[in-house]
C-alpha cells in the first residue's frame, strides 16, 4: 500500500458543503455510505456544462451538440480505465446502482433463465440486489438461493460452494457491505461460480470510492457502480458488462437511440452501449462524474483507503473503549469483518437507534440510521436497525472523537 499522506486540510477546502453549521454545531458528516459530498470540480463541471454546452449528444451536428458529446463519452472512457475494462463498449450508463441490477435481472435473466434454474444471493444484500431477481424468478420459474454470513459479517464461503452446482446459472454478490463494511472476496466468489459456468453480477456501490477496481483480472461478467457515492451527481450509475453477454442481451427499454432503424414491422436495434441507453441521458451529470473519476484517481485509492482505514480503526478502538467502561451490552458493534471499508454499524442497550440519529444531529452530527435496505440482514442479527458511521477521505479524527464523547455522554445519563 502506497505511503503517500493525505493533505485533508487541503482537501476539505474543496468541499464547501462541509463548511457549515447544523443546529448551531460545526457539521459532522458520516454519512458517505448514502451518499459522499461533491468536490468543487465536480459543482463547477455542472455549471460549465449548463451555462456553454448545453445540447442533446449524439444525434446534432451543430458546434454544441459535438461538443456536449465529446464530453459525454470522455467519461465513458474514463470509467473505461477506471476499472480496466477491455473497451469503452462495455461501459453503459444508468440511474444508479439499482437500475443497472434492474437492467441485468430483466435484460439477462429474462432470456436466459428457465424453470428450475437457480440465483444465488448473499445474507448481507442490499435490497436492490435482492428484489430485481425475486421479480425475475417469479417470472421465470427460477429459484433463489442464500448464502450464509458468520455472527461477524463475513460470508460462509463453504456453505457457498455447497450451494453451486450445474443449476446455478447467476451469482449476484455485493462487494463490500453498506451495512456492515464487509469486503467479500469477490475474485474466489467468481472463479469458483465460473466452474459451473454460473454469470456473476457484482454489485460495487460501496466498493467504488474504496477499492481499485480491476475487471478483467477479476473475471467481472457485470459490474454496477454509483456516481453519488463515488463524489459525483446522484441519479447515474454506470453498468459493466462482457462485451459476449452485453450482444446476447435484448433491450432493456425501447426509444429513440437505441435503435438502428425503425418501421412498423419490424425494429432493429443499436450496437452496445447505445443499445441499453435509449432516450436523452443524464449529460450534464455523466459529464460531471468524470471530474469525481479525475478527483478520486489524482489522490490514489491507496492512499485513500489507508487514511480511511485510520479513521475507522479509531472509531472501532474507540467503541471498545466505551464498552469497557460501560459493559460489552451498553454498546454493540454490529459487524467485525477483519477485511472491511470505512463502515461501522452498532447498536446501544435501551436506546433507539432512531432517537440515537436525532440526538447526534442535535449536536451537528450526521450518521445514518435504520435497517439500511438490508432487512434480512437486521433479522439475521435480531435486530430492528442500526446506527451507521461512514467515513470518506475529508473527515478527519477529531470529528470521531466528537461523536465518542456524544455516545459517551449517552451512556452516562443511561
Amino acid at each position: 500500500m502506497s505511503s503517500k499522506l493525505l493533505n485533508i486540510e487541503s482537501i476539505r477546502k474543496q468541499f464547501p458543503i462541509l463548511h457549515q453549521k447544523v443546529n448551531g454545531k460545526d457539521l459532522v458528516y458520516f454519512d458517505n455510505a448514502a451518499t459522499t459530498q461533491k468536490p468543487l470540480s465536480v459543482i463547477e463541471s455542472l455549471n460549465t456544462y449548463y451555462s456553454l454546452h448545453n445540447a442533446n449528444i449524439h444525434r446534432g451536428a451543430h458546434t454544441l451538440a459535438d461538443r456536449s458529446t465529446g464530453l459525454f463519452e470522455a467519461t465513458r472512457k474514463s470509467v473505461q480505465a477506471f476499472i480496466n475494462a477491455a473497451e469503452s463498449e462495455e461501459i453503459i450508463f444508468t440511474k444508479g446502482v439499482t437500475e443497472s441490477i434492474n437492467l441485468v435481472a430483466q435484460s439477462y435473466g429474462r432470456k436466459f433463465l428457465t424453470a428450475g434454474d437457480e440465483i444465488i444471493l448473499s445474507q448481507m444484500e442490499h435490497h436492490s440486489n435482492i428484489v430485481p431477481w425475486q421479480i425475475i424468478a417469479e417470472e421465470t420459474g427460477a429459484i433463489i438461493k442464500v448464502m450464509n454470513i458468520h455472527p461477524n459479517g463475513e460470508l460462509d464461503m463453504v456453505h457457498y460452494q455447497s450451494l453451486l452446482s450445474v443449476r446455478t446459472k447467476i451469482v449476484s454478490c455485493v462487494w463490500a457491505s453498506n451495512a456492515l463494511g464487509t469486503i467479500n472476496p469477490i475474485k474466489d466468489i467468481i472463479a469458483l461460480a465460473h466452474q459451473f459456468n454460473a454469470v456473476v453480477m457484482i454489485d460495487g456501490a460501496q466498493a467504488g470510492s474504496h477499492i481499485e477496481i480491476d475487471v478483467q483480472d477479476l473475471a467481472i461478467d457485470f459490474l454496477a457502480l454509483s456516481s453519488h457515492k463515488l463524489y459525483g451527481p446522484t441519479g447515474l450509475g454506470v453498468l459493466y458488462g462482457k462485451r459476449k453477454l452485453l450482444e446476447a442481451m435484448p433491450p432493456y427499454q425501447g426509444g429513440g437511440e437505441m435503435i438502428k432503424e425503425v418501421s412498423f414491422e419490424k425494429t432493429t436495434y443499436n450496437s452496445i452501449p447505445f443499445k441499453f441507453e435509449a432516450g436523452t441521458p443524464n449529460i450534464g451529470d455523466v459529464i460531471a462524474f468524470n471530474e469525481a473519476i479525475i478527483y478520486v484517481t489524482v489522490l490514489g485509492k491507496d492512499a485513500i483507503a489507508q487514511y480511511e482505514q485510520s479513521l475507522l480503526t479509531h472509531f472501532v478502538n474507540g467503541l471498545y473503549a466505551l464498552q469497557n467502561t460501560f459493559g460489552e451490552k451498553a454498546i454493540s458493534l454490529i459487524g467485525t469483518a477483519k477485511n472491511k471499508v470505512a463502515v461501522q454499524s452498532f447498536v446501544m442497550e435501551n436506546k433507539h437507534h432512531f432517537d440515537i440519529g436525532l440526538m447526534l444531529d442535535a449536536k451537528g452530527i450526521a450518521v445514518r440510521t435504520g435497517h439500511h435496505c438490508t432487512q434480512p440482514l437486521m433479522h439475521y442479527y435480531g435486530i430492528e436497525g442500526t446506527v451507521r458511521a461512514s467515513f470518506a477521505f475529508y473527515n478527519t479524527v477529531e470529528e470521531i472523537d466528537i461523536l465518542l464523547e456524544s455516545l459517551k455522554k449517552m451512556l452516562e445519563r443511561g
